[in-house]
């Protein structure tokens, strides 16, 4: 099956183009930026051949026109999308993308985290070096896993609480 996977140009952490799973396998993908009416790219790739399905990485950075435009993919050409990515920001707030695929989208399927208390971990607190929280600073810092930490929401609201 013929399948188009998408990332965002953003998303430049392995390479342009690139997603690349946490264990490290690698696959090329087209790049998407806020501007692309992605009906449209889509269109264009099942003009080339068929085309069975559409995986979305990173799609907290989609727009809420894009989230429409697969929305479309779906009902008008009957292929499945799949998206995947994060609810919302180190600061608590939910991506564009997000907030629009959990309203729009036919079925959900959360991938769970565990927090290191053993909660189920909802909440992405971005760290400095040291560990402390970063309460301020750009929405998307793309890279450094190690700069963000998966924890549960009462974890989240003490780091965002203390002194740090």
């Amino acid at each position: 099956m013929s399948t188009l996977l998408l990332c965002p140009q953003l998303d430049n952490r392995f390479g342009e183009g690139v997603i690349t799973s946490r264990i490290g396998i690698s696959e090329p993908a087209t790049t998407f930026s806020q501007d692309d009416d992605l009906f449209l790219l889509i269109e264009n790739e099942r003009a080339k051949g068929p085309l069975h399905c559409v995986m979305v990485d990173e799609a907290q950075f989609l727009t809420q026109s894009q989230v429409k435009s697969l929305g479309d993919v779906c009902d008008q050409f009957d292929i499945p999308v799949l998206t995947f990515g994060i609810r919302t920001d180190f600061q608590g707030e939910p991506f564009e993308g997000s907030l629009y695929l959990l309203s729009w989208a036919d079925n959900l399927k959360e991938l769970k985290a565990i927090c290191h208390c053993g909660r189920k971990a909802t909440m992405v607190l971005r760290v400095d070096a040291d560990g402390h929280p970063i309460k301020q600073g750009a929405k998307i810092a793309i890279g450094g896993n190690d700069a963000y930490v998966s924890v549960c929401r009462k974890h989240f609201r003490e780091a965002f609480d203390s002194g740090h």
